[in-house]
């Protein structure tokens, strides 16, 4: 299945007209659903925005990077009294245009799609098809930014940047709970069926695993972000964090809560506090210099182990949202608005002018939102654009954008904290509701 929706969006890729173009296109793949095609599409268009984003990173770049307008036609000062030396910021500088261009593509998308409810909308034509066209307008948009003289650009933009960060945070721990719920229900449910050891041995090894990583996590951040005297703040991150961790897992165990929910576990719990230890390293990166062991003593920005993990995690993340249908696993209400939901499908024939289609052939293309959309097309939109500041954040590391290129954040560093206690809020929450609330449908 994950090969045929390849193919449906390499073929929709070749697309350049309206969403029936894109329906003879898809007629190689057979059930090619609109709304999963088109979601992948969309994110194929923000992971080639990401590796675009990365290569002006490399450092074979820099020279050329320094000949672009904003550097040329820069005021040369940030607000603080920071001077823009494009000979340490121009790979930062320009992915803060490429994504300033790439979020404001998704931002107008959604603004278009307010209020669709079907295919038959007339807008449904922009929604799935025109690709050749999006891909320029957000081609010329990147170009067109590259000319915004940098002044006070680069520290406006990184503030929405951070915002939106945070947000993007929020719904990805959303898809991450989601996935440990779903994960773990899937498996528990092949070993009640099967009653194989099999499953009750890979059920245990994957729950110790997890485990064993955030407690190997812990013990890193210990040594690498505290120090016998001083680091309070981040002792009492680590140690906050692994409190809670320690009081998600026992809530997941209750009887109370098995009586609700008896498929609940210590699974979820080892995936979600893996996630939440990650949220504290990525924090504690952003801490104070003389506690973070990640600053180098020539604190330049690299494609370090976070940075990666970091984009490893999003790019899950997104694919997920993609292929993933809300289903009764579905935990918390909030993923009914970032999956998508089954929809009636339905065919449409499309019949052929010439050659053997001429001879009656039909080709069927997959519709399943002619009665209703899968999926809020507005809200996907939103969400790729948080999605785009979140890659934005993340690619620079969540810097100052000045020539010193500091570590020392200190309001990513609380943005990023703060998402880690809503991750463990949101779980337990998934835990208790249906115990607190047993008249209401948590399904």
């Amino acid at each position: 299945m994950g090969a045929v929706l390849g193919l449906c969006s390499a073929a929709q890729l070749a697309c350049c007209c309206g969403s029936a173009a894109c329906s003879l296109c898809c007629s190689a793949c057979p059930s090619c659903a609109n709304s999963t095609s088109t979601r992948l599409m969309y994110t194929l268009m923000l992971l080639l925005m990401m590796i675009v984003a990365c290569i002006t990173l490399a450092p074979g770049l820099h020279d050329q990077l320094k000949k672009v307008p904003f550097c040329e036609n820069s005021t040369g000062i940030l607000p603080g009294n920071f001077k823009v030396d494009c000979d340490q910021a121009v790979g930062y500088l320009a992915v803060y245009r490429i994504c300033f261009a790439t979020c404001l593509f998704f931002i107008l998308m959604a603004l278009i799609m307010l209020g669709v409810k079907s295919s038959k909308d007339p807008r449904a034509g922009v929604q799935n098809g025109f690709w050749g066209i999006k891909y320029l307008v957000v081609i010329g948009g990147i170009i067109g930014a590259f000319f915004i003289p940098e002044g006070q650009f680069a520290s406006t933009w990184m503030v929405f940047g951070m915002i939106g960060g945070f947000c993007f945070i929020i719904i990805q721990l959303i898809l991450i709970i989601d996935f440990a719920h779903s994960w773990a229900e899937k498996w528990v449910s092949n070993y009640e069926e099967s009653q194989s050891r099999g499953w009750y041995a890979v059920l245990l090894l994957s729950m110790l695993t997890c485990f064993a990583l955030t407690l190997t996590g812990i013990v890193l951040l210990y040594v690498y972000y505290t120090k016998p005297s001083g680091c309070d703040l981040s002792k009492f991150f680590i140690s906050l964090n692994l409190i809670l961790v320690v009081i998600a897992s026992a809530i997941s165990i209750l009887p109370a809560v098995q009586e609700y929910q008896p498929r609940s576990g210590l699974l979820q719990s080892s995936v979600v506090s893996l996630y939440v230890m990650y949220l504290t390293w990525s924090a504690l990166s952003n801490s104070p210099s003389e506690c973070n062991a990640s600053i180098s003593d020539n604190n330049q920005a690299s494609f370090d182990k976070q940075l990666i993990i970091g984009l490893v995690i999003w790019v899950c993340s997104v694919l997920y949202s993609c292929v993933r249908t809300a289903s009764s696993s579905s935990k918390i209400t909030m993923s009914e608005h970032i999956l998508a939901k089954d929809g009636n499908a339905g065919y449409d024939s499309i019949e052929g002018d010439g050659g053997e289609a001429g001879r009656g052939e039909e080709t069927k293309v997959f519709d399943n939102e002619g009665d209703g959309v899968a999926y809020s097309w507005t809200f996907f939109h939103v969400v790729f654009a948080l999605a785009t500041l979140y890659i934005m954040m993340t690619l620079t590391n969540w810097y100052n954008p000045s020539s010193q290129l500091s570590k020392e954040n200190v309001a990513s560093m609380w943005i990023k904290m703060t998402s880690s206690w809503v991750c463990i809020g949101l779980y337990i929450w998934t835990l208790t509701a249906p115990a607190i609330f047993p008249d209401r449908d948590f399904s």
